[in-house]
């Protein structure tokens, strides 16, 4: 299949919109609020778990809980015992997600990050040389994540075993892993090269657009043939240019373009 999209093409997208003025409501921005490598992981994974629906009710949503947390997340998910997390939360919500689902997430964290002393070290358990992609890692990642916190299967981790394209949790990944003046890089233990597309419908529209797939479902399957085609752009990058065609497609879809700084 040959990709309806040239490299110099791409190049123009990425300069143009690898810039912190693009940032805007985007949820990496809640990373960017930190300079410590441990509140940036905290917020970000925070951030990512809740970034579905309307960019300003993400916004909304992100805020509160972050809000509560103080001015170091990762201090807060240190010291503050899992019992007082349902208690601040409680009165939170965002769409189809209650309190007692992000107080889970925050519980999930915190045994997390005291078992293994980081989410970096967590993640990285699940690497192997021999992989081609994260899948592994991330699936193995998720299962901790529904271990330490939620009693049953929860809408904020992915179903991985069940073909989930993971759009969040690697959206999570492209943010730690990577770094320019979008994606903050703090992650030095997993390669970008590894890293696969953050697939969510308006993705896959764009990729059936380029020729990048003819697969009708935006599934993990989707996400790999996807990353498998951006990986000939870009081998050691493979998903160098998601931010730059999701900004893209935002202004063809306003008409009105965002001007940088």
């Amino acid at each position: 299949m040959k990709p309806a999209l040239a490299e110099d093409e791409l190049e123009h997208w990425y300069a143009r919109y690898n810039n912190r003025s693009f940032v805007g409501a985007d949820p990496v921005g809640f990373v960017h609020a930190f300079d410590d490598p441990d509140d940036c992981q905290v917020a970000g994974l925070i951030a990512s778990c809740l970034a579905y629906g309307r960019v300003a009710q993400i916004s909304s949503i992100v805020s509160r809980v972050l809000g509560v947390m103080g001015p170091s997340p990762a201090a807060f998910i240190r010291n503050t015992p899992q019992k007082d997390f349902p208690p601040l939360v409680c009165n939170m919500g965002h769409r189809f997600c209650k309190g007692n689902d992000i107080a889970s997430l925050l519980a999930a964290i915190k045994r997390l990050s005291l078992e293994y002393g980081s989410l970096e070290e967590a993640f990285c358990l699940g690497l192997s040389p021999g992989h081609e992609t994260v899948l592994p890692a991330l699936a193995g990642f998720a299962q901790k994540l529904i271990a330490a916190g939620f009693d049953s299967p929860n809408h904020l981790v992915p179903a991985v075993a069940r073909g989930s394209a993971c759009k969040r949790l690697n959206l999570y990944l492209r943010w730690m892993t990577r770094s320019d003046n979008i994606d903050v890089g703090i992650w030095k233990s997993v390669s970008p090269a590894k890293l696969i597309i953050p697939l969510d419908i308006h993705m896959h529209r764009q990729c059936l657009a380029f020729g990048l797939t003819k697969r009708k479902a935006a599934d993990m399957k989707t996400a790999l043939e996807v990353t498998a085609a951006f990986r000939r752009f870009a081998p050691k990058d493979p998903v160098r240019y998601d931010f730059a065609i999701t900004r893209r497609s935002m202004e063809q879809q306003s008409g009105k373009p965002h001007a940088a700084s």
